[in-house]
Parts: C-alpha cells; sequence; structure tokens
C-alpha cells in the first residue's frame, strides 16, 4: 500500500514473505476504512462496524473450524 499508514497488525511476521497485514486507513471512506491486505498483493476493504462483526465472530468461536482448531 504506497503511502499507506503504518500496519496495525501484522499475520505471522516471522519472515519477509509479505505476510497479512491489518491496516486503518483514516482517509478512506468509511465503508472502506478498514483495510486487509494478503501475501498475494489483493487486498479487501471494510467499515469498523464490518470488521468488529468479524473479531466477534472469531472471539465466540465460529471460525475455528476454518483454523482446524
Amino acid at each position: 500500500m504506497a503511502g499507506s499508514p503504518e500496519p496495525f497488525a501484522t499475520f505471522c511476521g516471522n519472515c519477509d514473505c509479505g505476510c497479512p497485514q491489518l491496516f486503518v486507513d483514516e482517509n478512506a471512506p468509511a465503508e472502506r476504512r478498514i483495510v486487509i491486505t494478503d501475501d498475494f498483493g489483493q487486498r479487501v476493504e471494510m467499515s469498523a462496524d464490518q470488521f468488529g462483526s468479524l473479531v466477534e465472530e472469531a472471539k465466540a468461536g465460529r471460525l475455528d473450524a476454518v483454523v482446524g482448531a
């Protein structure tokens, strides 16, 4: 993300492979403020409410099957 803010979180971070990262783009429209990038150059943009919903689902354990837990 050229000219973007520093990552809020980096997932993995144990290498230099372009790990997925989470950004908060304060300059973006509210519905696209949360940005998640992957190590393939793709990005997902969502609102803070959408991201909050994802976090709540994860906290409740409803995403555990995705990671084989």
